[in-house]
């Protein structure tokens, strides 16, 4: 080989090292950089799963992972916290946790899952670990591996129980809206914006004579609606101009009236519904007030007729608030008074009218009212040209529509007349009680005078027979016998008339009586011949009354009953009746029996059928006297020689 040859070579080998070297060079700077992209890398994905598990584990709605056969392999803590289930210790397919009537599709979901990969808007109930039922939302995808393999399913579960339960009472709430709205008793039409109806009701289109479902009417244009049904009304045009007017004007109307061809009256209100500054439709009532309107104007007359009647009355009517201050009066107690109703508004009653010594009463009047209480009261009043009359009020409250007293109403009669007559009446009645007592005084006074010389006249004639005993003939003997006879009969006729004046003074003490008992000890103590029997059918009752007067009507008729018994075998027989507020008794006897036409007489003073010197004539008549007190009355029947029943009645 040349010199040449080998120079060339060494220059060419040399250069290849040199190329070498600084390939390696490269190598080693490109080495050095790989390396450092590699740790980079690393670094990145590092940082790229720290920030994943970061957002896996605080995201707030549920995030799993299962594997393609359904069983769970990861939970966050919102997911953990959802279901109730520790994914560490609890193993869970996603059977489990499928409500069993939502099965299907659920199955049908995550069979979409395996073909499209994916599904969005799952919402299906769920089971809890505690087997509380939960509805939730799903968003899932599948997971595949670098061979575009898949390998697992995620998915975002949020927790839509709440919304559920607010969205079905939603539902509800429209539900009973819309129910509330087609059956109410006033015809609605909703409209939108343009004027189409929205909603309405069976009472609208029975207003309107519709033939149609509510439903069919949803839809259709008002405005043409509106020109088709103007014939229905008595003045079309006005109808249609109005309806026209408050579109245009957009503002609320209430109870605009309508009147129909059929004489219907309706109630029209309008309200427009605004959201912001935009008009989303307008709201439409019609109301049938045919019933009401006819009835107020019923109402009207019927006021006006009984506003007159009180006007006119002769009695005088007052309205009082709560304060006592005159509202109104009418033309009678203008009369009354002496003022004008304007003179008296406004004014307080009770200063204006009120004598000083019937303030109380006046006040008194005034807490009834308040409380609700009715009553009559009679006051002194004061009129108007300083006159004092007495007037009789009949006080009722007058309450308002809440049922709480607004005030009262009063209906005034002057009872001056009446009153004077009443004063009069109780002068009268004082003179009269005060010379009862001055004739009951001198009736006492008079028996005493009376008896004092009467008494004179027997001790004389005793004298004289004891003076010329032996002396006096049979006549003489038999004249003084007469003399005493008609002495001691008058003596008698003396304290009978007493007693019968006595009877009609009312002064004695009302007790309670036992009638039983009084009875009994009467007949032990009064004389009761052998031959005569008395009984008693029932047990005798107690009664409220003056036990001596009383006495004296048992005493009375049982003493005449036995006076006048001329049969070998007497008999008295006593009975009662319960009535309902009187006592009815009755002495029966079998004695001589009183002639009909004299049963009337013998309760008359000084009537007396059989002549005796024990018999005044009286006896009768005070026992009449003492049932007439008691509040009952007195009757006989009877039949000659059959014997007599006095019956008389006694109050309870």
């Amino acid at each position: 080989m040349s010199h040449d040859q080998t120079e060339i070579l060494q220059r060419a080998l040399k250069r290849e090292k040199a190329a070498r070297k600084a390939a390696e060079k490269i190598l080693e700077e490109k080495s050095r950089e790989l390396y450092l992209t590699s740790q980079r890398l690393e670094q990145l994905l590092d940082e790229k799963s720290s920030q994943l598990e970061g957002v896996f584990e605080n995201i707030v709605d549920a995030y799993v992972v299962m594997d393609l056969q359904g069983n769970f392999i990861k939970f966050n803590e919102a997911a953990t916290k959802l279901f109730g289930y520790d994914i560490a210790r609890d193993k869970i397919n996603v059977v489990n946790l499928i409500y069993k009537e939502d099965y299907q599709y659920a199955i049908a979901s995550f069979l979409d899952l395996k073909t499209k990969g994916f599904f969005k808007d799952y919402e299906a109930r769920v089971y809890t670990k505690s087997k509380e039922v939960k509805w939730v939302h799903i968003n899932a995808s599948v997971i595949f591996d670098s061979n575009k393999k898949p390998v697992a399913a995620q998915g975002i579960v949020r927790d839509i129980t709440d919304q559920k339960k607010s969205a079905e009472k939603l539902i509800e709430s429209e539900n009973r809206l819309a129910t509330l709205i087609l059956n109410l008793d006033s015809g609605i039409v909703l409209e939108d914006e343009n004027r189409n109806i929205v909603l309405t009701n069976n009472k609208f289109c029975q207003l309107f004579g519709i033939d149609a479902n509510p439903k069919d009417l949803i839809g259709m244009d008002c405005v043409a609606a509106s020109e088709h049904n103007k014939v229905l009304f008595k003045d079309p045009d006005g109808f249609i101009q109005r309806m026209r007017a408050i579109d245009v004007d957009k503002k609320t109307v209430i109870g605009d009236e309508l009147e129909m061809v059929d004489g219907k009256i309706l109630e029209r209100s309008y309200m427009p519904i605004v959201a912001g500054d935009q008009y989303k439709g307008y709201l439409w009532t019609f109301t049938d007030v045919t019933l009401k309107r006819t009835y107020r104007k019923s109402l009207e007359a019927q006021k006006q007729k009984y506003y007159n009647i009180i006007a006119n009355m002769n009695l005088g009517m007052v309205e009082l608030n709560n304060n006592d201050e005159i509202l109104m009066v009418n033309h009678s107690f203008e009369k009354m008074s002496g003022y004008t109703e304007a003179e008296v508004k406004g004014k307080n009653a009770r200063a204006l009218f009120g004598a000083e010594e019937d303030s109380e009463i006046l006040k008194e009047e005034r807490k009834k009212r308040n409380k609700g209480e009715s009553n009559s009261y009679e006051f002194k009043a004061i009129c108007k040209k300083g006159k004092t009359r007495h007037w009789l009020v009949s006080g009722a409250p007058n309450y308002n529509i809440d049922g709480e007293v607004i005030g009262s109403i009063g209906i005034h009669l002057d009872v001056t007349e009446t009153k004077n007559l009443e004063i009069q009446k109780e002068k009268l009645l004082s003179k009269l009680a005060k010379s009862n007592d001055e004739l009951q005084e001198y009736a006492h006074i008079v028996s005493h005078d009376l008896k004092s010389p009467l008494r004179s006249i027997d001790a004389l004639v005793s004298w004289l027979k004891e003076d010329n005993k032996g002396k006096l003939d049979a006549v003489s003997l038999q004249n003084f016998g007469l003399i005493e006879t008609t002495l001691e009969k008058m003596e008698q006729l003396i304290t009978d008339v007493l007693n019968y004046s006595s009877v009609g003074a009312d002064n004695s003490v009302k007790v309670n009586v036992d009638l039983n008992s009084m009875v009994s000890e009467l007949v032990s103590i009064l004389y009761i011949p052998d031959h005569i029997e008395i009984k008693s059918l029932n047990v005798l009752p107690n009664i409220i009354g003056d036990k001596t007067k009383l006495q004296q009507v048992f005493q009375n008729l049982i003493s005449n009953s036995v006076k006048f018994i001329d049969k070998a075998k007497g008999s008295i027989v006593i009975d009662v009746e319960d009535l309902k507020s009187h006592y009815k008794f009755s002495i029966k006897d079998n004695g001589i029996g009183i002639d009909k036409k004299y049963h009337d007489k013998i309760f008359k003073i000084f009537h007396s059928l059989k002549k005796s010197k024990d018999s005044s004539g009286i006896g009768l008549s005070i026992v009449k006297k003492i049932v007439n007190l008691h509040e009952g009355e007195i009757w006989l029947d009877s039949e000659p020689n059959v014997g007599t029943t006095f019956y008389f009645t006694l109050k309870k």
